[in-house]
């Protein structure tokens, strides 16, 4: 599982990451607000990590533009600035937990496994995409009615490009978050879209998994063949 820190206090930042590793997170740093905000764009992190007092764009602003675009990744706000003031805003703005500094690391863990926790309880069970359904409790995937059957990476792979309907999702983090740690060859990707691409979308007008050419890949309803 993903997890991004985005802390301008290298030291703090180092031992963050360090723990959160050891616990068996991956884990990626930005040192200012605009780095971490376009990090979190492009990584596509199962978890956010956020200071507040940040240089370039402070926290606050990372979170509500994050939220803006319709993000929903859990955010655990980290803030030296006690007043309850700075709490409030920061979770009007859209985080989901708030921890001031300083903090003794197993804190911080707990409330990252709980943040985890809830995002994966509170995900559409039912995932809906023009006629392509995707229950994600039976990891049953049906297309027109009619069932497909998939293998479990296809399975995977499946459901993470129907959770982030429209985005685009490189080829790195589709290996992060499809095969993890597994080591695998630098096709698999590909070979695994092409499989998708027969099952899901073959004898369909409206095709759905979709290549951005020199990015990755997407899933959404397009008239016409797959590009």
């Amino acid at each position: 599982m993903r997890v991004l820190v985005i802390e301008d206090e290298r030291p703090i930042a180092a031992v963050i990451k360090r723990g959160l590793e050891k616990a068996g997170y991956s884990v990626d740093l930005a040192y200012d607000g605009v780095a971490g905000l376009q990090a979190a764009l492009d990584l596509h992190p199962s978890l956010i990590i956020l200071d507040l007092m940040l240089p370039g764009k402070d926290g606050w602003t990372v979170c509500q533009e994050l939220r803006a675009l319709r993000i929903s990744t859990p955010i655990l706000m980290l803030t030296a600035r006690g007043a309850v003031e700075d709490r409030v805003r920061g979770l009007e703005a859209g985080g989901d937990d708030y921890l001031p500094k300083p903090f003794h690391f197993a804190e911080l863990l707990a409330r990252v496994r709980s943040l985890v926790r809830r995002d994966q309880v509170h995900k559409a069970p039912l995932i809906r995409i023009h006629d392509l359904e995707i229950d994600t409790g039976a990891r049953r995937v049906t297309r027109a009615g009619v069932e497909i059957p998939l293998t479990r990476r296809e399975y995977d792979l499946l459901e993470v490009l129907a959770a982030n309907e429209g985005r685009v999702l490189t080829r790195d983090v589709l290996l992060e978050r499809v095969w993890g740690d597994d080591e695998m060859y630098s096709n698999t990707v590909d070979v695994h879209i092409a499989l998708l691409r027969r099952k899901v979308d073959a004898n369909h007008d409206v095709k759905l998994i979709h290549t951005v050419r020199g990015v990755g890949y997407t899933l959404k309803a397009q008239q016409g063949g797959a590009q």
